[in-house]
């Protein structure tokens, strides 16, 4: 584990001087601004120019503060050096493993006599807790998707050999992606990582998520968050059965004979890269009944369209933002053929459609809605409101005229973004 010993720092008495000892993944070039924070303190009791409030910010057991430095966001969370490491170490596995999760970037200990570690990580831009999602307006009926993206970042922890121990809405970020959420993991201090998971490890996992999720749906709807005709126990309920659902789908061994093996194959490679998962390796093996077919799913945060995205334009978006964007470079293309009466090669689509359309369209949102969205997914939402405004009136609709009028009507309506100047208020804590 790399080490790096900065100076002395001052504890806040005269003439004491405290050593804080630094555990950082390396490079920690962009990190050098944060050495000189009053690490000799208590989190709770900093004051600092640079501590920010997080709006979307969740609860917390520990106490959590935000600093903003050289142009990115940090979370630091003060608990025992034990747990502290231990999370440290779970979190560069699994960012190892490319498992969804918040980005760590350090530890650091020895803070004092009777003082607990910090953990330190990079805040997870346009990300959003529970609550906070709940609590928008603008977001409607977001209990289908907050579930179903649980249960894909609990399979795909189970799928790496990580028992987490601690699996709740409160112990996740959601970001949204193009009509549904991404789930990220970011409490680990509870996390185990194992060569591979027991049944019993993995329904012990997936009955304590029922169990914490009721007792969070309990309470949005004691504040009134939780929609009247909702009922957390079946909601909490539906956990174990869609976990099986996808647990199933992405390590079914099927049979097949000679004749269908092709497409059959083909079909279900098909199916798991909808649902966000690579296959790493396809194993037939030959039976009296027939061919068995194994697939060794590769746990990677959903990658199929974004890496054709990247390949084609350059542009790093999250899975079902690229989906939606390869459908708009298509429909794109297919516009130019009929137009120019001529082949047009997907190069030059996936060129001319960002030059012409996306460019122009995400550039062109007014400076003071800015960053209240990531771009893609402004597109993403412009495209679905184009598809609304075209059924209404009964014409296609184009980008240009939907993305004036999603400007003056939608995007408003969406929170500012997350970060606000710190005005005095307390730690969050539990």
């Amino acid at each position: 584990m790399p080490r790096a010993e900065p100076s002395p720092w001052p504890s806040g008495r005269p003439g004491t001087i405290i050593r804080v000892r630094f555990l950082f993944v390396p490079p920690a070039d962009d990190s050098v601004g944060l050495l000189d924070l009053p690490w000799a303190q208590p989190l709770e009791q900093w004051q600092d120019r640079r501590l920010v409030d997080i709006r979307q910010a969740g609860i917390h057991r520990h106490v959590v503060r935000f600093v903003s430095e050289g142009g990115q966001l940090y979370a630091l969370k003060e608990l025992e050096e034990r747990l502290a490491r231990r999370e440290y170490d779970v979190l560069r596995r699994l960012a190892d493993l490319q498992v969804p999760g918040v980005d760590v970037l350090g530890a650091v200990v020895d803070r004092g006599p009777g003082m607990d570690a910090i953990l330190v990580t990079r805040f997870l831009d346009f990300s959003l807790s529970y609550r906070a999602v709940f609590s928008n307006p603008y977001r409607t009926e977001p209990v289908d998707r907050l579930l179903d993206a649980l249960v894909e970042l609990l399979v795909r922890l189970h799928l790496a050999g990580c028992f987490w121990g601690d699996c709740s809405l409160s112990n996740t970020l959601f970001r949204p992606d193009a009509g549904t959420l991404a789930a990220y993991l970011v409490d680990a201090e509870t996390a185990e990582l194992h060569p591979a998971l027991t049944a019993g490890q993995r329904n012990y996992d997936v009955d304590l998520a029922a169990e914490r999720v009721g007792g969070e749906l309990f309470d949005l709807q004691a504040g009134g968050l939780l929609p009247s005709d909702l009922d957390p126990v079946e909601l909490s309920e539906e956990i174990p059965r869609r976990y099986a659902a996808l647990w199933e789908e992405i390590t079914l061994e099927e049979v097949l004979q000679p004749a269908e093996q092709r497409y059959r194959v083909a079909a279900r490679l098909r199916r798991l890269n909808d649902l966000g998962f690579d296959v790493d390796e396809v194993e037939l093996v030959s039976s009296d009944d027939g061919t068995r077919v194994r697939l060794r799913t590769k746990v990677a945060e959903p990658g199929y369209h974004r890496r054709r995205l990247l390949m084609r334009t350059g542009l790093a978006v999250q899975e079902n933002q690229a989906g939606q964007l390869l459908n708009d470079i298509a429909s794109f293309r297919g516009y130019l053929e009929q137009r120019d009466a001529r082949p047009v090669s997907d190069p030059e689509a996936a060129s001319r459609w960002l030059t012409e359309i996306f460019d122009p369209t995400v550039t062109g949102t007014p400076e003071g809605l800015r960053g209240r969205l990531e771009p893609a997914q402004v597109f993403t939402e412009i495209l679905e409101h184009r598809w609304f405004l075209s059924e209404a009136a009964g014409r296609d609709v184009g980008t240009t005229e939907a993305a004036r009028s999603y400007f003056d009507t939608v995007l408003p309506a969406i929170p500012e973004a997350t970060v606000l100047p710190l005005t005095g208020s307390a730690p969050l804590e539990l």
